[in-house]
């Protein structure tokens, strides 16, 4: 790579979301020079953190919530070898290799996420963030949360502006490449194109990779996801910017991979709204069609929090990738349901369900013959919108509904299209407690670390607001631990 701009660093950080934010103020509060790359320019600037409400799954400012680890341990992985998830109970030192790169929930991230969490949010705070049980787009839950006043902008703006005060070079509508590597492996920088595709070449004995995942990406998407990977998008602006470049060059460097690559974080959205996260959740209440007007999936199978997710899975497994909630005028006996729905469109209305089902474009038929179903299988019992109420359909009709059965006939009658959101990918790489990336034979790669949601942690289901709290959490580790090996003290305590 000649006639290229060469410049040199302590630590390069990739991404400028929360992940690489944390790792850069900690890299910084050790006395590091650090660059931080980010690909958008500053307006955007924050990745998917920025747009995001960054809620998180702790039930003080001190301790996480107390269905974190267990939620993890029940999503770790698809059936899993009973032989090495026992060799995973003993020290991380004594695994071997395999254990060490299975694609599987590492206990050990559980453990440290849940050690360090608290901690982080106090170290968070320093910087002029402050958290609160502040209500979300959530009427039903499971668990308990937290967020910072002023969502992931808040995060965003507290620790950018700690960056620069402490004079972090940021490089905008900046793409890392490829990584350097020396000739026993170890990572010494990278190759990067900015503005006008210039070359520049970072220097420096250690990179933190925090650069997302590749919802981005259509063509990773495609490959990884298959060819309904077409009816998806970003759930919001900073998504597409997240192709993937992080995963790929660690894994061309030798990294493990891990997560579930065939997996996303599903979110309902509204097709017509281009407002962030422009989230649906009231089908709980009402029922879902697809363009056929049948239903396909049970609505309401506990708290919305908990269920969401695959009900939107299953949306995107429809035709054309699209559903419609069907709601009629009993909404509004379920209290402020509008913070719910996060879309800036109105919902589709109509006095008649002939109407509505012209104006969605349904075949009135059978919209009418599937409302005439539902509504028959609707039983007689007390109508709790707050709580699962477990007033459920007749026993016999499928799909059943489970909780919030009422008679859809009250007109006048309402709707909103739904999508499948992909909020962010679970495939990524396999790091370990300190954030090193870990490669193939489970050994780290020197040199390398990262952080946030290239790396992978998620299986099956999502464990719901954990994203932005493993983003600082780890970040920070990174940012610590890579300023430590460029001292010569790899095993320095964080």
């Amino acid at each position: 790579m000649t006639n290229a701009e060469s410049l040199e660093f302590d630590v390069v950080v990739v991404g400028c979301g929360i992940a690489g934010l944390s790792a850069a103020v900690a890299a910084l509060e050790d006395g590091a020079k650090v660059a931080i790359l980010e690909r958008s320019d500053l307006a955007d600037r924050g990745g998917q953190t920025r747009w995001t409400e960054a809620m998180m799954r702790m039930k003080s400012e001190d301790e996480v919530a107390d269905d974190l680890e267990s939620h993890f341990a029940e999503n770790a992985g698809h059936y899993l070898d009973p032989e090495l998830i026992s060799e995973a109970a003993g020290d991380y030192e004594n695994w071997s290799s395999i254990v060490k790169v299975l694609n599987f929930t590492d206990p050990e991230l559980i453990s440290t996420l849940s050690d360090r969490a608290g901690p982080t949010l106090q170290w968070l705070k320093k910087f002029g963030v402050r958290f609160d049980s502040l209500p979300g787009y959530f009427i039903t839950t499971c668990t308990t949360r937290l967020a910072p006043i002023g969502g992931g902008l808040a995060l965003v703006e507290a620790l950018a502006a700690e960056a620069e005060k402490k004079g972090a070079r940021f490089f905008y509508r900046t793409t890392a490449r490829r990584l350097l590597q020396d000739d026993n492996g170890a990572v010494h920088g990278l190759e990067a194109a900015g503005p006008g595709n210039r070359r520049i070449r970072l220097r420096a004995p250690a990179v933190v990779l925090a650069s997302g995942g590749f919802q981005g990406n259509p063509e990773m998407l495609t490959h990884y996801l298959g060819t309904d990977a077409r009816y998806l998008r970003p759930v919001a602006r900073g998504g597409y910017y997240n192709k993937g470049e992080g995963i790929r060059m660690a894994l061309a460097a030798g990294a493990a991979p891990a997560g579930d690559y065939g997996q996303i974080h599903a979110e309902p959205l509204d097709p017509r709204s281009g407002a962030p996260e422009p989230i649906v959740l009231v089908f709980s209440y009402g029922i879902l069609v697809n363009k056929h007007g049948r239903r396909f999936i049970d609505e309401a199978p506990s708290t919305v929090d908990a269920t969401y997710e695959n009900i939107t899975r299953q949306i995107l497994k429809q035709p054309e990738g699209i559903a419609w909630v069907i709601l009629d005028s009993r909404i509004d006996d379920v209290p402020n349901w509008k913070r719910s729905v996060r879309s800036d469109q109105p919902p589709i209305s109509a006095a008649t369900l002939p109407e509505l089902a012209g104006k969605l474009g349904l075949d009135a038929a059978a919209l009418a013959a599937t409302l005439a179903e539902y509504n028959a299988a609707c039983m007689a019992g007390k109508f709790d919108p707050l709580a699962v109420d477990a007033l459920a359909t007749a026993a016999g009709y499928a799909p059943p509904k489970s909780n919030w059965a009422r008679r859809i006939d009250k007109a006048p009658y309402s709707a909103y299209p739904v999508i499948c959101g992909n909020c962010f990918t679970f495939g990524g790489i396999k790091v370990n407690t300190r954030s090193e990336v870990v490669n193939a034979d489970g050994e780290t790669i020197p040199g390398l670390y990262a952080a946030g949601e290239m790396t992978g942690l998620y299986y099956g289901t999502y464990t719901g607001a954990t994203s932005v709290l493993r983003g600082a959490v780890f970040g920070q580790i990174a940012g610590h631990a890579a300023v430590a090996h460029g001292a010569g003290k790899p095993g320095a305590m964080l």
